[in-house]
């Protein structure tokens, strides 16, 4: 297959994406997963999951980053760059659709009852994607322990970057007291202490482009540290955070596109497009970095079992996602309804998840008005 047949291909498949992932970073993985691994066979189940440990290693939005991974693995860097804008632009020129009629407006439009049919539909699409993904990455008894006991101290509310390392700390001095060899053990100690203890438009822009680079797990932690550098400094207000929030959650696509509704209501279209580069521009600079590495990574023993166990801790990070999710969301029986239905076609039929999201929106509309 020639490049232009492939980059049409990724342009294709993440403009689709763009338009129909909603539910956030784990629905977004679990719909990448359907597509890139059982549909088109780009690539194998090992190779995603790696992916998956790869991209939690670094800061950014996981799911974001998971595209620009795929598209640079499928036609190199032109992949990259195809898979990441067709992936975000989506999201942004919606989202911008709804900054400007809330600024307009004062308000945004009536969203809650496809919102409440979309989140049963997500959770079950999740769910669906990770049962394969779970079963491939469970490869010892030692993982399958430290998966679960990851899920339980998720759940239980530790911080999701120090549970993976933690994870993948713990598998790796395992591997090295077991090969008797403990070279590489201080690169992730070292990659670990350097991320979690970094500090008019060009202020934005720099704001931003910290957030990006520096922060770590699923994109709803954005906003409580947007809480704290914008609404605290008088920047934003909190409601209109919060109405960020309920935007990012309505719209298909990256959570972190939220940061243009942010970025209009501060300094207008400038405002919001200086914001939008400024969060997505360090992840394009961080997989470009980290593909190279990736297969020295994956020929050491060491590092190989390092990130086994980070896939792992990922999965289990992911269950507690949708735990807390449905304890959110899946309330009564039209929700219960919705979400086994979704799981029941997605897992037995292999649905296009972009069909499950819009049928969970129209039942939910309908059953809201029950």
């Amino acid at each position: 297959m020639d490049k232009k047949t492939e980059i049409k291909e990724v342009a294709q498949l993440f403009l689709k994406l763009g338009f129909t992932a909603f539910g956030g970073p784990a629905a977004h993985i679990a719909m990448m997963q359907q597509e890139v691994v059982e549909k088109r066979k780009w690539l194998t189940q090992q190779d995603f999951l790696n992916m998956i440990g790869a991209v939690n290693l670094i800061p950014g939005p996981n799911s974001t980053e998971m595209a620009i991974h795929i598209g640079y693995e499928k036609a190199g860097w032109k992949g990259l760059f195809t898979a990441g804008l067709c992936f975000i632009l989506p999201a942004v020129l919606i989202t911008g659709v709804f900054a400007w009629l809330y600024k307009a407006y004062g308000s945004l439009p009536e969203i809650q009852p496809f919102i409440y049919g979309i989140q049963p539909a997500v959770i079950a699409i999740i769910l669906a994607a990770i049962y394969p993904l779970g079963i491939k990455a469970v490869k010892s008894v030692l993982l399958g322990i430290l998966g679960i006991a990851v899920l339980a101290l998720s759940l239980m509310g530790f911080n999701e970057i120090n549970l993976m390392f933690g994870a993948g700390l713990v598998m790796l001095l395992f591997t090295a007291y077991k090969t008797n060899t403990a070279q590489s053990i201080v690169a992730p100690l070292f990659l670990y202490a350097f991320t979690t203890n970094t500090t008019n438009n060009l202020k934005l822009f720099f704001i931003f482009l910290k957030v990006g680079a520096i922060l770590y797990g699923s994109g709803y932690a954005l906003f409580a540290f947007l809480d704290t550098e914008l609404v605290a400094t008088g920047l934003l207000k909190r409601q209109q955070l919060i109405d960020a929030i309920a935007v990012g959650q309505f719209t298909p696509g990256p959570v972190f596109s939220s940061v243009t509704f942010i970025g209009y209501q501060i300094n207008g279209m400038w405002g919001a497009a200086i914001s939008t580069i400024g969060i997505f521009l360090p992840s394009f600079a961080f997989v470009a970095l980290l593909k190279p590495i990736m297969k020295k990574i994956q020929s050491s023993v060491l590092f190989s079992a390092f990130l086994d166990a980070v896939n792992v801790a990922a999965i289990a990070i992911i269950i507690a996602v949708c735990y807390a999710m449905a304890k959110d969301s899946i309330t009564n029986w039209r929700a219960i309804f919705i979400a086994l239905a979704s799981f029941y076609f997605t897992f037995h039929y292999k649905v296009n998840s972009a069909f499950i999201v819009l049928g969970g929106a129209i039942v939910g509309y309908l059953l809201w008005l029950i």
